[in-house]
């Protein structure tokens, strides 16, 4: 069936993407030899000031307003017993993140990185995907467009976080519908189901699959069927952050739908995001692998909330520092390499 007419501006803005900027590039790489180190020998921690300054098309790159965005969604589908919590938990751990009791609050406010929490409707969850749409395509768009304002504080890094209890359960169904599969192969213990839930999970996933089959042929139109109000808003930022020359992390096994949504739609749309770590959650590697990307940590991490991404963050921040801080061969009067 044809796409809404309503993703048409969506879509173009993740086709007409603009490129990164390799003579900022060419400006670090320069630097970075000059170093006191041998080539090469900071690995990743090398690369990351490189895709700072190709994405922020800056020669001398900064980190000046590095934030972490958690965008938080109520789900219909916690009707059907997909997670060892009730929904109510979403706004009482908004609660948590703005009073600081969080673990994503703890790690921000140590590294001082900015956190910005957007609540998406809690009162209204999406429908439960297991009966009918979780948003129309009018709704599904107008969220896309407003977490294209997590840019409007003009960070120079945006870390992509989400909060919503059920949110496994969507995600596990957005990438069965994207890549192929069964419920079985995408979920995961979420917040800790036992055995009968996770099976549970996987017959969800099933059955919504199942109802909204016909309709799933544009990966925009699986967001609609299938997704949340958190995983639009995520990736309104993703897009609005590559127009806007800001480089984004992405959290884990959730926030990485939205970068599969984008890279279904155009590949090259998420070249400016790295992907914090490899989550313990579902088959998040097996995404990874099928976007060709690989996570920068492995930690057994599956909290959510931005907190993989802030620490890829905070590698970011020190890899900045020790660029723009080591000394020069030159300037140490050390001896540069003979051959």
């Amino acid at each position: 069936m044809p796409l809404n007419p309503a993703f048409a501006d969506i879509v173009e803005l993740l086709v007409a993407v603009p490129d990164g900027d390799e003579q900022a590039v060419a400006a670090v790489r320069q630097r970075d030899a000059q170093l006191t180190k041998p080539p090469g020998s900071l690995g990743q921690l090398e690369g990351m000031v490189e895709f700072l300054a190709r994405w922020q098309h800056r020669s001398k790159p900064r980190l000046d307003n590095p934030m972490v965005t958690i965008f938080a969604g109520n789900h219909g589908v916690t009707d059907q017993g997909v997670s060892a919590f009730p929904r109510e938990v979403t706004a009482q751990m908004v609660a948590n993140f703005t009073n600081g009791g969080a673990a994503i609050s703890q790690i921000c406010g140590l590294h001082e990185i900015n956190l910005r929490v957007f609540e998406l409707a809690l009162e209204l969850p999406t429908g439960d995907i297991t009966k009918e749409p979780a948003l129309d395509d009018q709704m599904c768009a107008a969220t896309i467009a407003y977490g294209m304002e997590a840019v409007a504080g003009k960070p120079d890094l945006i870390c992509l976080g989400e909060m919503g209890i059920g949110n496994t359960t969507i995600a596990a169904a957005i990438y069965a519908a994207l890549y192929g599969g069964s419920g079985a192969d995408w979920v995961g213990r979420g917040t800790g189901v036992d055995d009968e839930g996770l099976k549970r999970k996987a017959d969800v996933v099933d059955r919504a699959l199942a109802l909204h089959r016909t309709e799933l042929d544009h990966p925009l139109a699986i967001l609609a069927r299938l997704g949340g109000r958190e995983i639009c808003a995520m990736l309104g930022a993703l897009v609005a952050a590559r127009h806007q020359k800001v480089p984004v992390i992405i959290d884990g096994y959730v926030a990485t739908t939205a970068a599969a949504i984008a890279h279904a739609v155009n590949p090259a749309a998420i070249n400016h995001c790295l992907f914090a770590h490899v989550s313990a959650e579902g088959a998040h590697e097996q995404v990874l692998s099928k976007m060709g990307r690989s996570g920068l940590l492995d930690l057994g991490m599956r909290l959510g909330e931005g907190s993989g991404a802030a620490l890829a963050a905070v590698m970011a921040k020190t890899a900045l520092h020790l660029h723009n801080n080591m000394a020069t061969f030159e300037g140490a009067s050390v001896s540069g390499k003979s051959v």
